[in-house]
Order: C-alpha cells, then sequence, then structure tokens
C-alpha cells in the first residue's frame, strides 16, 4: 500500500535528495513553498507530512490536516515550535523530530561568520567590488590564535566549534550547565560572567527554552562581555534581545555582530524586498544598514549536504516507524487530548 507524504519548504536543490534517500518507497509530494494557510490543500489526499523550521502547524492548520485524513506529523528540525502540540494531541497525530544532524554544518557557519567579522572580510570586500583597493586600518585584525573564544552552549554543535576554534590556535572557553567529559578535553569551562569578560568572540549554541532564556542576549548580557568583542548567535533569534545588541553596535561596545537567526523570523527571511522597501521591524531594519558590521544570514546554518541528508534519512526513518510500530525513538512528547475536540 502506497504512503503518501506531503513535503514542505523543498528548495529546488534539495529535491534530488528527497528522491534518492526515499528507500521507503513513498509517494512524494514535494512543495518548495513552506506550508501555510494559504496552501494547506496541499495536504489533502496525504498520510503524513514533513515540514521544515517556519512552517505554519497551527491548530488551524492541524484540523484541516485531521479532515484530510493526516496522521503522521513530522519535522526534519530538531526544534518543533512550529507545531502546535496540544491540537496535534487533540486530534490524535502522531508527532516526530530529527534530533539532531552534523553539528558541522551549523559550527562550520559560526566560524565563518567569525573569521569574516574578525577580519573584516566583508567590509574590505565590500570596499574592493567598488574598485577601492587602498589598505586602511579596519582592515588590520589579531589573528586567531592570539584570540579567546567563549562559547555558551556546549553540546554537540558547540562542541564540534571549538575543536574547530581549537585546532586554530585560540585559547576556547565554555560555559554550559552540563559539562561533559569529552567537552572538558578541548575547553576550559569557566562561570558566565567569566566567559563573557575574557572571550574576544562569543558564540551562542543553547536551545531556546520559553519562558527561561527569552532574549538572553539582553544588555546586562552585553555590559559583561570584553569591549570591541564579536557576538555570533546561530542558534535561536528569541535568545537575542535586538534592540540591545543593536545599541551595543551603534555605541562601538561590539566590534560585530552576526546572526543567522531572529524571532519572527518567517515574516522577513526566504523573501525577496524590493529595492527601498523597508522592513516592518524599524530595529531589525537598522541592523541590516549596519552591514558591513552586522552580518545576517538567512537561517542557513543545516543549509549543507550532510545535514540535509541526515535530516532526511531521519524523518523517513521515524514515519517508517511510526507506521510499523506506532512509536519511534524520535518522538515528540504530547500533551493530554482535550476531550472536547477529540475525534
Amino acid at each position: 500500500m502506497s504512503v503518501n507524504v506531503v513535503c514542505y519548504g523543498v528548495r529546488p536543490n534539495e529535491k534530488s535528495y528527497f528522491e534518492k534517500l526515499n528507500q521507503f518507497g513513498y509517494t512524494l509530494n514535494l512543495v518548495e513553498a513552506l506550508l501555510s494557510h494559504d496552501n494547506i490543500k496541499t495536504a489533502e489526499g496525504m498520510d503524513a507530512v514533513i515540514l521544515r523550521g517556519n512552517c505554519v502547524a497551527d491548530r488551524q492548520n492541524i484540523e484541516k490536516f485531521a479532515e484530510y485524513g493526516v496522521r503522521y506529523l513530522l519535522t526534519r528540525t530538531a526544534g518543533f515550535n512550529h507545531i502546535d502540540l496540544q491540537a496535534a494531541a487533540d486530534h490524535n497525530m502522531l508527532v516526530a523530530r530529527v534530533p539532531s544532524y552534523s553539528p558541522n554544518a551549523i559550527a562550520e557557519l559560526s566560524l565563518t561568520l567569525a573569521m569574516s567579522l574578525l577580519r573584516h572580510v566583508a567590509y574590505t570586500t565590500n570596499k574592493t567590488a567598488n574598485k577601492d583597493f587602498r589598505v586602511d586600518s579596519t582592515m588590520f585584525s589579531k589573528e586567531i590564535r592570539n584570540c579567546t573564544v567563549g562559547v555558551i552552549g556546549v553540546g554537540k554543535i558547540g562542541l564540534t566549534e571549538a575543536e574547530l576554534f581549537k585546532n586554530l590556535g585560540a585559547e576556547v572557553l565554555g560555559y554550559d550547565v552540563y559539562q561533559s567529559d569529552a567537552a572538558k578535553k578541548v575547553v576550559q569551562f569557566k562561570s558566565l560572567d567569566e566567559v563573557l569578560a575574557e572571550s574576544d568572540i562569543i558564540s551562542l549554541h543553547v536551545p531556546y527554552i520559553p519562558g527561561e532564556n527569552d532574549q538572553m542576549v539582553n544588555a546586562d548580557f552585553i555590559s559583561k562581555m570584553k569591549d570591541h568583542a564579536i557576538l555570533i548567535n546561530t542558534a535561536r533569534g528569541e535568545l537575542q534581545d535586538n534592540q540591545a545588541i543593536l545599541d551595543a553596535v551603534e555605541s562601538n561596545k561590539l566590534d560585530g555582530v552576526a546572526t543567522d537567526v531572529f524571532a519572527n523570523e518567517s515574516s522577513i527571511f526566504f523573501r525577496k524586498f524590493e529595492e527601498g522597501q523597508k522592513l516592518d521591524d524599524p530595529v531589525i531594519q537598522r541592523l541590516v544598514d549596519l552591514y558591513p558590521k552586522v552580518l545576517i544570514t538567512p537561517h542557513i546554518g543545516s543549509n549543507t549536504d550532510e545535514a540535509l541528508k541526515n535530516m532526511i534519512e531521519t524523518s523517513y526513518q521515524n514515519l517508517d516507524d511510526l507506521l510499523k510500530y506506532g512509536q519511534s525513538p524520535n518522538d515528540v512528547a504530547l500533551p493530554e487530548a482535550s476531550s472536547a475536540v477529540m475525534n
């Protein structure tokens, strides 16, 4: 019996991966657009959906899924805050995620952004693109081996980045509530305040926990950082206070900032704005205007061949496990269903 699966947010370069990794023979409908209220009808006749981050899996869409007969709701991401879990439980859906994928993907982007800011690469190439080949004082920099890098959150991704920096000769400090034996071999663990005060580069790799670490990178956090340090966030946009970051860049407290994420980023990312068109958020607009001191990438941390392969293979395996056993090792725990709306 054929299993019909609709996959959302499948970029053109990703289609061949979805097809060649389809070892279970699912009948695929590959949709380039992210799931929204406008394209929900693409789920009609499907047994399962596979989402990516920034898809809209709210109650309205989940009710439509249930109406269409969808039973399996999968996301090819580690995070699942784009899914209304209560609605999924209320409509008897099974939900699974991809808890991990190539840590190198995000770690390498963090390293690249940090080194670009440290060596003022964007500043320099922006000038040469305008046929100005003069060397000025801004192009002078420290070598990374003479820098201290602070990694906040030393899990798989943070540890991978720490190893990359250490192999380049940097001193690497770490802060994490859980200090693994593997991480202790690479970083010197210190208190958060010590890491902030001593590091030339701070890189975030902590999970976002609503109500616990919202906007942890705020004015107080930044005030504890070394003057003229560099801040990198490839974790979650909800971790940063954009206004505090803007103030720090404009006052030269920070020498540079790079972010791959924003809170509510789907209102900005994956769109092309017309020339002269301003963003709705004036703070983010100002951050954009501060290029090349502020580098912004549109959530591309996991946009690599290996990470994509990991995400697709795990998602397909999750679905096969759910179909055969009614559960998978990567199930997302759901709340109790509300008896008022249970099917």
